[in-house]
């Protein structure tokens, strides 16, 4: 497995977890709603770097298997906010998790950012379970310019981590 930039034969497996609802019941987002064009529009826009980064984690055959990004990327401040969606077909191969020490790795190594945070709901075990048992660390101090992307019912029902 690896992270490449996500390319146009993408978008047909991005949309099939989109409208998987094993997957998306415990993200934020509508993501029922969304179709080819909308993927299509996203793999488009994630050629610029300079705010999200946006890569595909795929297989030995170069099958996507999910999306990995930094969003909100603030060099300035040096943080990003980290997010991970993947297939169910690639549940439990550890996709997730090489996807998410990869794009932390970039992150700090070649953004020179210092520190990497992301939110989960506290209804949202199975991610909680993930996070906890590869040993990331929660925290409650969360720069404002993240939480600005959030509402105060959100805030309140999320645990945060940092890396």
């Amino acid at each position: 497995m690896r992270l490449r930039k996500l390319m146009a034969k993408d978008a047909e497996y991005m949309l099939e977890w989109m409208h998987d609802q094993d997957v998306v019941k415990d993200l934020s987002g509508s993501f029922a709603t969304k179709q080819l064009d909308d993927c299509k529009r996203f793999i488009e826009h994630s050629q610029d770097t300079n705010t999200d980064l946006n890569l595909a984690i795929v297989d030995d055959s170069d099958e996507y298997m999910g999306t990995v990004s930094l969003k909100h990327i603030d060099r300035e401040n040096s943080f990003a906010e980290f997010a991970v969606a993947i297939r169910a077909k690639a549940m439990g191969h550890g996709y997730s998790s090489y996807g998410m020490k990869e794009i932390i790795r970039l992150g700090h190594e070649e953004y020179g950012l210092a520190t990497i945070y992301w939110c989960v709901g506290d209804y949202n075990k199975r991610a909680i379970r993930f996070y906890d048992k590869n040993g990331y660390v929660r925290t409650t101090d969360v720069p404002d310019g993240l939480k600005t992307h959030y509402s105060k019912q959100q805030l309140d029902n999320f645990y945060w981590y940092k890396a």
